[in-house]
């Protein structure tokens, strides 16, 4: 048996999380990633997901590594690191190719010539970003629709149509420098809400339709799937924090007393229950609206069977997943992670951390499809193969 081990590390605006996990081959059971180790310390110096404070965000990752470490018994010389925050958007593009062979058979080349001119027709509309992924979503050969992958069928003309996940080039350089300062090299960066889906969610979900979102402090992150593939996603500027000051405010508490209220932490007669839920849904159906919004714009509004999944921290609110149902008119409920992981991870707020090892440890031929470029040093990733339809 083989064993590989690998790190992944979520900053998040409210914690950092380490995990670290490790894969071993079993004949006949493919690679399952066993979580060996975790660390989480409080996050400073980010704001809306981005780096404002390096030296901050420094201490804070050796915090979190060094609990990991602990555990682990040596030290963690590299790791998979997450992208998020309200710089994280899509970009849909187009490309097209004439297929190369003299028969007109499709190769494998054609396919990633198609994928480079659709980046190359979308780069002069995205100044100071950065591809992260490039997620093919549809082909057509000789303007007919392709059902799966076109490698080997014959035809004349190929066109693509791709996602792209771009992040400001600012602050993915910000991201990697501060992780190395900490004594980490970063093998490779992922979207926040692809690495949660790995984890998040079942290939029938995905397959079906679904919304994974995320409910963070200072964001909610939501990634749509039809049909396996991520079609889109999207980062608000809306969080868990926006539901403490909310409650700061109306029942003019302090923001410590505000966040334990929140959780549930304080029942009294000087703050009634009706009141206190009037203002958590308030919010709660603001930021509902706006994952609406964007499924109106999907037109995707109403349609996805396996509904809305809901992860973060903020999923732990008692009323959330009504009010998901109401607002979205879908099914609803709470992610959950895989309770076979020796509880070393207790909420799905570790689901970040944990999809990036799951990435770390793949294999291009492994049964989950999971195929990456990964480089050192924040080389473009044209992670794709995952999500060939």
């Amino acid at each position: 048996m083989a064993e590989k081990i690998a790190t992944g590390i979520d900053i998040g605006t409210y914690h950092v999380k380490v995990v670290v996990a490790r894969s071993v081959q079993k004949i006949d059971q493919g690679s399952v990633p066993q979580i060996i180790a975790t660390g989480h310390a409080e996050s400073r110096g980010l704001r809306n997901g981005y780096i404002v404070n390096e030296s901050d965000v420094v201490k804070s990752v050796r915090n979190a590594v060094a609990q990991a470490e602990k555990t682990l018994g040596f030290s963690i010389k590299n790791a998979y690191v997450s992208m998020g925050g309200i710089g994280l958007d899509e970009i849909h593009g187009e490309g097209e190719v004439i297929t190369s062979r003299a028969d007109s058979e499709i190769t494998q080349t054609d396919l990633d010539k198609a994928i480079q001119d659709s980046e190359e027709r979308i780069l002069d509309h995205i100044p100071n970003r950065r591809i992260l992924h490039a997620i093919p979503l549809s082909y057509t050969v000789d303007k007919q629709p392709v059902l799966g992958r076109p490698h080997g069928l014959k035809g004349t003309r190929l066109e693509i149509k791709t996602l792209f996940a771009t992040t400001f080039e600012q602050h993915l350089n910000d991201l990697v420098a501060t992780i190395e300062q900490a004594g980490i090299a970063v093998n490779d960066v992922m979207a926040s809400p692809l690495a949660g889906s790995l984890v998040m969610l079942t290939k029938a979900q995905k397959r079906a339709g679904c919304v994974l979102a995320n409910i963070g402090a200072e964001t909610v992150s939501i990634i749509i799937f039809e049909n396996n593939v991520p079609i889109s996603l999207k980062v608000f500027p809306i969080g868990s924090n926006d539901i403490t000051n909310d409650i700061a405010l109306g029942l003019q508490v302090s923001l410590e007393e505000a966040e334990r209220i929140k959780r549930g932490g304080i029942a009294s007669s000087n703050h009634p229950k009706k009141k206190i839920d009037e203002i958590i849904n308030a919010r709660l159906i603001d930021i509902f609206e706006l994952i609406d919004l964007h499924l109106k714009k999907m037109k995707r509004d109403g349609l996805l069977p396996a509904g809305i999944i809901i992860t973060g921290g903020g999923a732990s609110l008692s009323q959330i997943e009504e009010c998901a149902k109401a607002t979205l008119h879908l099914p609803s409920r709470i992610a959950t992670l895989n309770p076979a992981q020796n509880n070393k991870v207790r909420d799905p707020s570790w689901a970040v951390a944990y999809g990036l090892c799951v990435w770390g440890l793949s294999n291009t031929d492994e049964e989950n499809g999971i195929s990456a470029a990964k480089h050192a040093g924040n080389t473009l990733i044209n992670w794709f193969k995952q999500f060939l339809p």
